[in-house]
């Protein structure tokens, strides 16, 4: 039987949790497991490493700060490969290279393209333990590029894919709640969750999995099992939907902080013009979230939210824009949160959003932006109202 595990970054971030995750993988190889096994780099390294190169120039080379950031991953898979050989476990490091992960797409954003996965199974046949860097891999070009935020997530569960096996992704979290616990205590686990809600929650602020991951395992198959390293008892399954879980209209209460909303005022009414900034936008790699558009005579107001740590990114688009469209006026706000309810129950659930309208209005908390899908709600508000936020829409829905 072969297993693909991953390790995040507060999991290894010592020697001696390293040394304990060698013990508990010994026990697992001792019960006639194989085991490919994701690390992430240990701790804060990967922030370590960019505050190094921040400190040179505040605008690394993209191709030197992949380099940069792959060694804290490479660091790890030797410090657990050591650990492994020296309590009797055949155990073997790969860069994501060496793991045949070939990828596509820009520096620090990059996607895998394909996985050789008949040298994993060679390997297997050798070694107990093979241990792959996660968040990395390597380009048409030979270069070392990294997969960005919940790389080694996406890493461990397209290993699990081509290898057709399951995937435990072991962290700091013994699961998925129903809201995040350090934001709303009363916040209860989730046995089960579909594929669908989970991707819905990571694209939403969920930080457990990263979407990509959840996509990948959603269409190879694979089941995710979500718990604690070392304490296995309880943890969190992503799979297919079933009966029980249609059963309730919502699910959890997902957040994301730190987002950018940004509003364009004065856009042409015209057939090209807001394809034209859009355009410009996805030259400029930025991810867009939560578009809105209201047209007032032949005047255009666009308005749309993105990631904070995407600033960088934001600003070189706007120059493009207001470039090509010298009358536009842009306004930007960066204390805003995107708070969002999901229930793969909502495909059938009518008086979700009534309610939820209705609790806003009860709390007087006031909100910016909304979108719908058909699985979710999600609303812009002020960072100062997360928390009031969360808890009176867990109350009003049971979560």
């Amino acid at each position: 039987m072969t297993t693909v595990l991953k390790f995040g970054g507060s999991s290894v971030a010592t020697v001696e949790q390293i040394q304990s995750i060698a013990n508990y993988l010994k026990n697992r190889t001792e019960q006639g497991e194989k085991l490919v096994v994701v690390v992430s780099a240990m701790g804060k390294m990967t922030d370590s490493l960019i505050a190094q190169a921040q400190a040179i120039t505040d605008r690394p080379e993209r191709r030197e700060l992949d380099r940069l950031l792959a060694i804290g991953e490479e660091q790890t898979i030797s410090l657990l490969s050591i650990a492994l050989n020296s309590v009797g476990v055949k155990a073997l490091s790969q860069t994501g290279a060496q793991a045949g992960i070939s990828t596509m797409g820009v520096h620090t954003k990059s996607k895998i393209k394909q996985i050789d996965g008949d040298l994993l199974r060679k390997k297997l046949e050798t070694y107990d333990v093979v241990i792959v860097a996660g968040f990395q891999g390597v380009n048409e070009l030979g270069d070392v590029t990294t997969l960005g935020r919940g790389g080694s997530d996406t890493t461990a569960v397209a290993l699990a894919a081509v290898l057709d096996k399951r995937c435990e992704i072991y962290t700091d979290v013994d699961g998925v709640y129903t809201a995040d616990p350090r934001i709303h205590q009363a916040a209860q686990p989730i046995p089960q969750i579909s594929y669908d809600e989970m991707m819905e929650m990571s694209a939403l602020g969920s930080k457990v999995m990263e979407m990509r991951s959840v996509e990948l395992g959603k269409k190879y198959g694979v089941h995710i099992f979500v718990g604690k390293t070392l304490e296995s008892e309880r943890g969190t399954w992503i799979m297919e939907a079933t009966e029980t879980m249609e059963q309730k209209a919502v699910t959890s209460v997902s957040v994301t902080k730190n987002v950018l909303t940004v509003s364009i005022k004065h856009v042409p009414q015209t057939n090209s013009a807001v394809a034209d900034i859009f355009e410009l936008l996805s030259n400029r790699h930025v991810n867009i979230d939560m578009i809105s558009q209201t047209t007032f005579d032949s005047d255009v107001f666009l308005s749309f939210s993105c990631p904070l740590d995407e600033e960088e990114f934001l600003e070189e688009a706007l120059k493009d824009i207001i470039d090509r469209f010298p009358t536009v006026k842009v306004d930007r706000h960066n204390e805003h949160a995107k708070l969002s309810v999901v229930g793969i129950g909502m495909r059938d659930a009518t008086g979700v959003a009534s309610k939820l309208f209705a609790t806003f209005r009860a709390e007087n908390i006031t909100f910016y932006q909304v979108t719908t899908s058909e699985i979710s709600i999600s609303y812009t508000i002020a960072q100062a109202d997360i928390e009031r936020t969360v808890a009176a829409i867990a109350n009003a829905f049971s979560l």
